[in-house]
């Protein structure tokens, strides 16, 4: 239990890695096809609800599937969610708050989190996954691929 609890950490880690692209701030615009800044934290923001939506239902002992936003496929959501929060600014106000409350809830799993959920991601080509996982695994493909790829993503539109 207390290599579950040091994981947890990790995921305020890249959180805080995350915030901190964010807040060194002078993004360009995206190159064709790629999603902007703006874009990419308004992504995370509605990933965080889906991700406490499943918490949620874990911890209350319901089931749940988890379908990670394509982010393709949502692009005029992820742009009103922009414009209704003001853009970067009230995004990052509002990503802060999402992930603050996904880790609250993560801290709160104990055993659930090894509670299989189905589950339906894509990292690219080189992560899709379409079947039951522990939350706790999916969990780590958030803190360990999805951040990440995103903070990298961030980072380039600052170059």
């Amino acid at each position: 239990m207390q290599d579950r609890a040091r994981s947890w950490w990790g995921l305020r880690r890249a959180y805080g890695a995350l915030f901190a692209e964010v807040d060194a701030g002078g993004f360009g615009p995206a190159a064709e096809g790629q999603l902007s800044a703006e874009q990419i934290v308004a992504h995370l923001v509605a990933n965080d609800e889906l991700m406490i939506q499943a918490t949620e239902a874990l911890l209350a002992g319901s089931p749940f599937a988890y379908y990670e936003l394509e982010e393709d496929m949502h692009r005029p959501q992820l742009d009103a969610l922009a414009a209704e929060q003001g853009g970067l600014r009230g995004l990052t106000a509002l990503l802060r708050g999402t992930s603050d409350r996904l880790c609250g809830l993560v801290d709160q799993l104990g055993l659930a989190a090894e509670t299989p959920v189905a589950t339906h991601l894509r990292e690219g080509f080189d992560l899709i996954v379409d079947e039951p996982l522990p939350w706790s695994r999916t969990l780590d493909l958030h803190m360990r691929v999805h951040l990440p790829k995103h903070q990298s993503q961030l980072h380039v539109l600052r170059s």
